[in-house]
């Protein structure tokens, strides 16, 4: 072992004599600097990043040559002649994979292949420009591997704001950060719909698609890193910094209507019925070839700040977009995606104060003016015939306003070290106004729209972070070390009287049913054997298709949250390096946690890396999950139920047993390669995620004693999971003569298993049961594929891309059914009869391939036309015969249920 020692010893004393040091700076053709340029040493991993100025100094072997490389730029080599090196980068593309990345390392100097862990980088410039894709969640799941959300109907807010995972876990296990600064969530909770159910998510659409330069998503646990909800990765959001230079667009395109299915007559089918303009009735009209039309306007300037690299960049997007109308049952006329009017602004800047010394801020205003379906009302109990004959579909309409602001000083000591002092404030606020609707008990004298009230997230995270690197410590050390603290405050606030009351008979709010009746409607459960039925039931108050948030409803809580966290990496050789993090964090509310991580890169050859790492990881209970509660309507195959969703802390959730919620707790452990071979880069990643105590909404308890709200649910610290999987990423990019090749291979292959539900004595079909399991597991489809492929010469470029889509199965409303309606033969044991239930209700959507194509045409040195349509070959999921969740003939999976989207772009650039 001495002798080992040594020999290590003298080969690190000997590297470093070997060592010079070269220094110069990177511009752009304009000549203005380039801050955060990758100045790497060709062959190794010794590297470094431009500063403020666009300068860098870096200590290199005689001989060497340093790559020079930054997103949407394309490469330089130079050899090192002599100490000053000055380089001059074109914009053409770049090479992704050899760019600098923000996540999963604190490391100025580490990129996409030789990390430890995997990373995408997404050029959003290029992925907006050569598609019609009009949304940010949209554009991530065509392109990232593990990334999936799609548009959902009939669920509630989640129709405006699209629930969004990263490998198969839930929208609220994958942290966001804004140009590496914690993200506020939407203070949205997901309560129906197929991915996201009981979870708080991200609202990536918030974000304006022109103002982001790249998108890096680690798809790696990392709360020992960045705290919690990091249990699935990062997905961290890099905005424009460029000066000197106008952009913008104009997008417009429309769906097909042709839904291609046999649907019964008496179907919401699509082109020969459409809802009125206040949709607020069904009307019969001609014939549509296309809907949902979709304007988008964009634009993007920067101009600089001083001459010593200041900036300011500003965003504003416009978005019009049309509802769509797809075939539903006939007790749901109204099906399709929500119409959305939003408006984008987003703002990015840097000062520098000092040579070394820089101020900077950003942030943005988003707001929508979204309009969704509701669940039909054409039955006896729901409708008041004289104000909509033959039934009505309510609409869910909402303003939401999402804002935030960031502000810091980040510099450099004379010692080389770097420190970030920064300071984040962000607030989503939903406002729920319903329309074409009426409190029913209130009868013909009801009126037809009602503020329903809303909620409200407020988050305010003060940071400083704190780095060295150290180049003369064998072949690197890069240490790390800083402190967060955060502020967050949820509210619900109440709507108007009449969208949460039910009214007696005179038209007074009910306060006391023993002396207050309440209209009513004949029971269609009514059992004259059974002296407890009654002939009839009160018509429900509040307004019909979501109901308003009562005085009793409201909530103000806050909380505070304190964090400490250090890391380091250290290269030990020129082809192994290590890294290590740990992470303590304390809330007001549930205590503690420490978390740590270990990861590891081998250099196995001058091409090939082995890397891999294991982890702790945690997610803390939302103060939404915590506080949210609500009574609404319940439509299923058994017809109308009145539900009370508790909250965890009230009195009624601890009559059931149930809980205080506390952090969902998580292993990570990830293996993989990649490989660069010129033209040619692949990451091929499996991974491990085992999560304890994860937070799930219940299914319904039978609550007799809460009146007429016959049915409770809670959120629950209750199922643990243990998903595995797979991620691959080829990449080939090619220019021969004057065409440019370019293929990208991305796939995810993906197993969620419910080890264990924690249902204690409550029984197990209602705490959790069959269907709950089964949306909780389709969160995570089997896999998904994209092959894309494109093409460019002079004026002229064109885009191909296939997406597979793997086969879910749902359970529909017929596992809510009396299971004895399955039983075949008298002799069937209970388990062969929940079998045959579940075969009844399983919804098999098969797999299917999607295919974009998109066509550019560069009519001047700064004007494009891009023509080209999204699923081209207007494919649809497998048509369902029963009731499914949303209502139509499909759930929200796989590829949506649009069908084929043509539109037409004018790009611009000056």
């Amino acid at each position: 072992m001495k002798k080992i020692a040594l020999f290590l010893f003298l080969l690190n004393t000997m590297f470093l004599f070997a060592q010079k040091e070269i220094s110069g700076a990177v511009k752009d053709k304009s000549g203005a600097p380039l801050p955060g340029v990758n100045v790497l040493e060709k062959g190794t991993a010794n590297g470094t990043s431009t500063d403020f100025e666009g300068s860098y100094r870096i200590k290199v072997k005689d001989g060497a040559t340093l790559i020079f490389s930054y997103v949407g730029y394309s490469s330089i080599e130079k050899k090192v002649i002599g100490d000053k090196i000055e380089v001059t980068l074109d914009e053409s593309g770049g090479q992704i994979l050899s760019d600098v990345v923000v996540v999963g390392s604190r490391n100025a100097k580490r990129t996409v292949v030789n990390s430890a862990v995997p990373i995408d980088v997404i050029n959003v410039k290029d992925v907006t420009t050569q598609s019609g894709k009009l949304e940010i969640n949209e554009l991530l799941q065509y392109v990232a591997p593990s990334f999936n959300a799609n548009k959902q109907s009939g669920s509630d807010g989640a129709d405006h704001v699209d629930p969004a995972s990263l490998r198969g876990m839930g929208p609220d296990q994958t942290l966001v950060l804004i140009n590496g600064k914690r993200r506020h969530q939407s203070s949205l909770i997901n309560l129906f719909g197929t991915r996201g159910r009981g979870n708080t998510g991200t609202d990536l659409n918030a974000i304006p698609a022109a103002s982001i330069k790249r998108i890096e998503i680690l798809r790696d646990g990392a709360a020992a890193q960045y705290g919690s909800d990091a249990i699935a990765g990062v997905i961290n959001i890099v905005t424009n910094d460029n000066i000197n230079e106008f952009t913008g667009a104009i997008t417009y395109g429309a769906f097909n209507t042709d839904a291609k299915g046999d649907f019964p007559e008496g179907t919401a089918n699509t082109k020969n019925f459409r809802l009125d303009k206040k949709g607020n009735g069904n009307t019969f009209g001609k014939n549509q070839n296309f809907d949902g039309g979709s304007l988008k306007v964009s634009a993007n300037y920067g101009t600089a700040i001083g001459t010593k690299g200041g900036y300011v960049n500003v965003t504003g997007e416009f978005l019009n977009k049309n509802k769509t109308l797809r075939p539903g049952f006939d007790f749901r006329k109204g099906f399709g995606e929500a119409e959305i009017q939003g408006v984008n602004l987003f703002v990015n800047l840097a000062i520098p104060i000092s040579d070394k010394t820089q101020f900077y801020a950003f942030g943005g205003s988003n707001f929508r003016d979204t309009d969704a379906y509701a669940f039909t009302r054409n039955d006896g109990e729901r409708v008041v015939e004289s104000i909509y004959p033959g039934g009505y579909t309510p609409r869910i309409t909402s303003k939401i306003n999402d804002n935030s602001i960031a502000a810091g000083i980040r510099s450099e000591t004379s010692g080389g070290w770097k420190w970030d002092l920064s300071n984040t404030l962000g607030k989503n606020k939903f406002h729920y106004d319903i329309k074409g609707t009426i409190n029913a008990s209130l009868e013909d004298k009801s009126p037809r729209e009602f503020d329903a009230g809303g909620h409200s997230l407020l988050q305010n995270t003060t940071n400083l972070d704190v780095s060295k690197n150290y180049g003369d410590i064998l072949g690197g050390l890069n240490i790390a070390f800083g402190t967060e603290f955060r502020v967050e405050k949820f509210e619900i606030f109440a709507g108007e009287e009449g969208s949460y009351a039910t009214y007696d008979t005179n038209g007074v709010p009910i306060t006391d049913p023993k002396t207050q009746s309440a209209p009513t409607v004949p029971n269609p459960d009514y059992d004259p054997t059974d002296p407890t039925s009654s002939p009839t039931i009160p018509r429900p108050g509040g307004s019909q298709g979501f109901p308003g948030y009562s005085p009793l409803n409201e909530v103000n809580k806050s909380r505070t949250n304190f964090s400490l966290y250090a890391d380091a990496e250290l290269d030990v050789t020129q082809a192994w390096m290590v890294s290590g993090a740990v992470r303590y964090e304390n809330y007001s509310d549930f205590g503690s946690t420490v978390n740590g991580k270990f990861a590891s890169r081998l250099k196995i050859t001058d091409h090939i890396n082995l890397r891999g790492s294991v982890s702790t990881g945690f997610r803390a209970p939302s103060l939404a999950q915590i506080y949210y509660n609500l009574h609404f309507t319940n439509f299923s195959s058994a017809g109308a139920t009145e539900v009370l969703l508790a909250s965890n802390d009230s009195e009624i959730t601890r009559s059931f047993g149930i809980q205080k919620l506390n952090e969902e707790k998580a292993i990570n452990a990830s293996l993989g390669f990649t490989a660069n071979f010129g033209d040619f880069t692949a990451t091929i990643d499996g991974y491990l995620i085992n999560v304890k105590d994860r937070i799930v909404l219940t299914g319904y308890f039978d609550a007799p004693a809460l009146g007429n709200k016959s049915k409770a649910q809670f959120f629950v610290n209750g199922v643990d999971t243990k998903t595995k999987g797979l991620d691959v990423v080829l990449a080939w990019k090619k220019t021969i003569n004057e065409n440019r090749f370019g293929a990208t291979l991305v796939g995810n292959i993906n197993d969620m298993k419910i080890d264990k539900v924690h249902n204690g004595t409550l029984p197990a079909n209602q705490f959790f049961g069959e269907r709950d399991k089964a949306f909780l597991l389709a969160s995570a489809p089997p896999n998904k594929f994209g092959l894309n492929l494109n093409y460019g010469r002079k004026w002229f470029d064109a885009g191909l891309a296939f997406t597979r889509f793997s086969e879910v199965k749902l359970l529909d409303y017929q596992m809510d059914e009396d299971p004895e309606d399955y039983r075949l033969d008298p002799s069937e044991t209970d388990a062969q009869v929940l079998a045959n239930q579940k075969k009844a209700a399983t919804d098999t959507y098969g797999a299917k391939i999607v295919t974009d194509l998109t066509l550019g045409f560069k009519v001047s040195k700064s004007t494009k036309i891009s023509i080209g349509a999204n699923n081209l070959l207007n494919i649809y999921p497998d048509q369902q015969d029963d009731w499914v969740e949303a209502g139509g003939y499909w759930d929200a999976v796989q590829m949506g249920f649009n069908g084929a989207y043509y539109y037409a772009r004018l790009g611009f650039n000056f």
